[in-house]
Parts: C-alpha cells; structure tokens; sequence
C-alpha cells in the first residue's frame, strides 16, 4: 500500500462511518476492485492522459451513476481528476484494512498443496477466532509447491506448517552441520 492510497481509503472511510455506510461502501469497492482487476484496460483509460479530465469522469457517470453509492461515484470520479485512479486498488486495501480493525476482522491466507473443504475451512476459522479472538476472514489458496500441510499468513505474520517449510529447516540444518 501506497501514501496516496493510505490518506485517500482511510478518508473515504471516515466519511462513511460518520453516515453509518461502512459496510455499503466497502461491498461496492470490493465488486469494483474485482471488476477493474478483469478489465486493467479501464483504469487505463480513466488516467489517460490523451483524454480530457471531464471526459474521463463523464464515462464514470455513465458507467456508475445510480449503480453505485454517490460517494463512491464522487471517490472514483476524485481519484481520477486528480490523476490517482491508478492506486485505486490501494485505496481499496487501506478502506478494507481500516473497516476490518475496527470492526475486529482479522484477514488470514491459508495456503495449502490442494483445496480444502468446508468442513476443513469451517474448523480452521473456528480454530483461529478461538486463538485471536476476532472475526476471521479466511481466503483459500492453493499451491502444489507447499507438497502437504498448510502456511498461514495474517497481520504481517506467517506460520509455516508446510511439509516443504519442514524439508527446507531439515536442509537448513544439514547444511551448516559440519561433519
């Protein structure tokens, strides 16, 4: 994350909360944030240069305008007069990270060799809101590298529980060991 990103999300949040529409807002961001992720091509228009800033946010109201809350219109609309609209994505992340702290949310990544079902998923969580004791929101991700086990990364840390992490701390030790 980025400063632009940081003072323009955590603003925009700010105002939502004191209109009690965090949670509008943050649903809105995240379906954008998804949909400028499958059409990068967007964004690029909205910070080209070679079109008028007035253009530019003439096809956000024709492509937002009664589709999105005003202020999220107006944010989109900010970002791109003023030449940002490339740390949307930024923006977007300081937003989250704000409404998740406070609102006790903690986001955690589980990495794993293979999907995990929801019994599995379901368990973990529980697990982790009973070692936190905050509202987890997990997300899933799957890499064969990780051979079997689980990494967990959440608030800057990582937990390796990985069948590679173990093969990697054995190699480690093998290979400073003199003999």
């Amino acid at each position: 994350m980025n400063r632009i990103g940081t003072v323009y999300g955590q603003g925009l949040y700010a105002l939502a909360k004191e209109e009690g529409l965090e949670q509008t807002i943050l649903q809105q961001l995240q379906t954008l944030d998804s949909a400028f992720a499958e059409e990068p091509a967007f964004i690029k228009l909205l910070a080209s240069a070679n079109m008028p800033k007035q253009e530019r946010t003439q096809i956000l109201d024709e492509s937002f305008r009664e589709k999105v809350h005003i202020y999220v219109l107006n944010f989109l609309k900010l970002l791109t007069e003023k030449g940002y609209i490339r740390h949307f994505f930024a923006c977007y992340q300081a937003y989250r990270q704000q409404y998740n702290a406070d609102n006790g949310i903690l986001e955690v990544c589980a990495v794993a060799a293979i999907s995990m079902t929801d019994d599995q998923k379901a368990s973990l969580t529980e697990k982790l809101a009973a070692i936190t004791g905050k509202q987890i929101d997990l997300v899933c991700k799957v890499d064969p590298a990780v051979l079997g086990g689980i990494r967990l990364s959440y608030d800057g840390k990582q937990v390796d529980g990985t069948l590679k992490g173990r093969l990697d701390a054995i190699g480690k030790t093998l290979a400073s060991t003199v003999l």
